[in-house]
């Protein structure tokens, strides 16, 4: 796989007031902007081409991150109306710009050392997600894993940690429009269809100043944090 979308559409409600002047997606970790820590790690992990979504304050990514140049990689804009289109609605709009090959999907506002390289779309399955397990900060889990490597939607202790594959056929007969990508998940996952793995390292989902701080102090700058 060559080409990644990173998911960074969100107004990030929870993190104001930091993001009443900025997008969530900029938000500073380890001394650089979130999403630059997954560019960083996507290019060392052979990624060529970067699609990006956004809607507030999009344009200060773009300010920010320019044509991908810097990194010796190619970044793509998918821009979308206020308010964003969320997770599937976001895809959809984007699908003209991934291609015909199966690609990956990684939410902006995580902070995690997963390694995108070992990535793949298992035979036969249009989806596999990486879960991790469920934090103690988060009341709810999205799924279960079987030992066989299905995602279920039973014995759930697991959270989608917002790094998928997928397959552009699963998005070729959805209409454009607002809309999350969970319900196909939960549904794909009742039909036994959603392959995933577990990622047991560090991972941290930033949605509110709290586990921003967390994300600072936890991540700091790693080896997978920093670009040479």
């Amino acid at each position: 796989m060559k080409t990644a979308m990173i998911l960074a559409a969100g107004r990030g409600e929870r993190l104001r007031p930091l993001t009443d002047t900025q997008p969530k997606a900029l938000c500073v970790v380890g001394g650089k902007p979130i999403i630059e820590h997954h560019i960083i790690n996507l290019v060392r992990a052979g990624f060529k081409t970067i699609v990006i979504n956004h809607a507030y304050l999009g344009g200060k990514i773009r300010q920010q991150l320019g044509n991908g140049e810097r990194w010796n990689t190619r970044i793509i804009y998918s821009p979308e109306p206020p308010g964003g289109l969320e997770t599937g609605g976001g895809i959809v709009n984007a699908l003209r710009l991934l291609g015909d090959e199966p690609f990956i999907t990684v939410n902006a506002d995580i902070v995690t050392d997963y390694d995108y390289s070992k990535l793949t779309l298992p035979k036969g399955k249009q989806a596999h997600l990486v879960l991790v397990n469920t934090p103690s900060y988060r009341a709810y889990s999205d799924f279960g894993l079987s030992s066989q490597g299905l995602v279920e939607n039973v014995n759930k202790n697991h959270l989608f940690s917002g790094i998928a594959c997928y397959h552009p056929t699963l998005f070729c007969t959805l209409k454009p429009g607002r809309y999350s990508i969970t319900p196909m998940l939960k549904q794909l996952a009742s039909n036994a269809r959603l392959s995933g793995e577990l990622h047991t390292g560090q991972w941290i989902d930033i949605g509110s100043p709290e586990q921003l701080m967390l994300a600072e102090s936890s991540l700091g700058l790693g080896p997978t944090m920093t670009y040479r």
